[in-house]
């Protein structure tokens, strides 16, 4: 079996431990291209967090080039109001754009308001753990990993609570397009919850226009630098970012975490033994040992060499950011995991310019969310093994059967 087959992100049993091909490309194939994406494939974590510091690549292209230019064809005009939506959030802009808008984001959204938020995810996960404990147990995924990263991102933007429901799926729609090669099915989806998503969300800053509020929506709408501002499609693609961006981290680092605990019951129980002096570094470790977010994209703006192959002008590169988590020649035993591990700069959050600008809030939900199932149900036990989704791209449990 070739390197290139090992690298199956459409295979199940890839999926749930893709960590042996991962060994495989970092030791004999650190930049490969595969085929079937048509992309290169950078796998060693020296590699990928110089790649994304590095300003020859970028997560668009079109601030310097037109589609025919860059050797690629257009998108399809059926999906424009995803890509309209996609385009202008943080994470696929570049510079003059990224600067200004994140600087006008960051106005808004500021370590303040994130720790202001701490008394009502603590409240949002308390009551989640609590319906957890009424019913015996469950599973974990559906009764808290989902809701409380959604039921944050609707406080902070104002949304009622009638409304909330409608939030995870547009969400889960919209994601599966940033899969390898989705299909016409799932872009339709996302470009129908595109439509909906972003038609809530402009009715919502029109009602915070004519009557400001405390939340996310109307700081956006008052953020000024030197007489810029950000427009109703900024303001609504980066809504949109913050739910999707956080409930994935979110999520994923619940459920892939708690399954790792479960796999390491002498972690778990020193967990349990010192909870407030080692949750900080568990929280870390687990987002490393699984990470949430597997592969990042970006294109070559400029000839580039990576552990001596030339990438050319036009290409795509994916960086595995599970890989990288996972590479020895920067994490002592990677495939161990160790939730004292006090040496920890992974990459989850990615870095450079496009750094998860949600990474405190992350990290408040997941401090929350495990401290809660830590103190309030010790003997939380894993009923049946958990099956992975499909998708691989963002990793995560289908569900996570417990009981107390």
């Amino acid at each position: 079996m070739t390197l290139q087959h090992r690298f199956d992100p459409w295979s199940p049993q890839f999926v749930a431990h893709p960590y042996d091909a991962y060994a495989e490309l970092r030791e004999h194939a650190p930049v490969s291209y595969y085929e079937p994406t048509g992309q290169w494939l950078v796998s060693r974590y020296q590699d990928v967090s110089a790649l994304l510091r590095d300003r020859r690549l970028g997560r668009t292209y079109t601030h310097r080039f037109s589609h025919e230019e860059f050797g690629q064809t257009p998108p399809d005009p059926a999906h424009e109001a995803f890509h309209t939506l996609n385009d202008h959030g943080l994470l696929d802009l570049e510079a003059p754009d990224h600067t200004r808008i994140r600087r006008l984001v960051s106005k808004a959204f500021t370590p303040r308001m994130v720790a202001s938020l701490r008394p009502t995810v603590a409240r949002l996960a308390d009551e989640l753990v609590a319906d957890l404990l009424k019913e015996g147990g469950g599973d974990l995924i559906a009764a808290l990993a989902e809701p409380l990263p959604v039921a944050v991102i609707a406080e902070m933007l104002g949304v009622p609570e009638a409304d909330r429901g409608l939030l995870r799926p547009w969400s889960a729609a919209i994601t599966g397009m940033f899969e390898l090669n989705p299909s016409e099915e799932v872009a339709r989806r996302a470009v129908d919850a595109s439509v909906e998503f972003s038609d809530y969300l402009r009715a919502l800053i029109r009602e915070r226009r004519a009557a400001p509020g405390g939340d996310l929506i109307s700081a956006l709408i008052a953020a000024q630098d030197e007489g810029e501002a950000l427009n109703e499609q900024e303001m609504v693609s980066t809504c949109v970012l913050l739910l999707n961006a956080g409930h994935e981290a979110t999520v994923n680092t619940t459920g892939n975490g708690w399954w790792a605990l479960f796999r390491n019951p002498d972690q778990l129980a020193l967990l349990r033994s010192g909870i407030d002096r080692h949750l900080p570094t568990a929280i870390e470790e687990l987002m490393r040992y699984d990470t949430p977010l597997q592969m990042f994209e970006r294109w070559v703006l400029e000839d580039v060499e990576v552990a001596g192959t030339t990438i050319p002008r036009g290409a795509e590169v994916a960086l595995l950011f599970g890989s990288a988590n996972r590479d020895p020649q920067r994490f002592a035993d990677p495939d161990r995991l160790d939730l004292t591990r006090a040496d920890n700069p992974h990459i989850t959050f990615g870095a450079g310019i496009h750094f998860c600008l949600g990474a405190p809030l992350a990290r408040l939900e997941l401090t929350e969310s495990y401290g809660a199932l830590l103190r309030r149900a010790p003997g939380l036990r894993l009923l049946a093994e958990p099956r992975w989704q499909s998708g691989y791209v963002i990793r995560g449990l289908t569900e996570l059967r417990v009981e107390l």
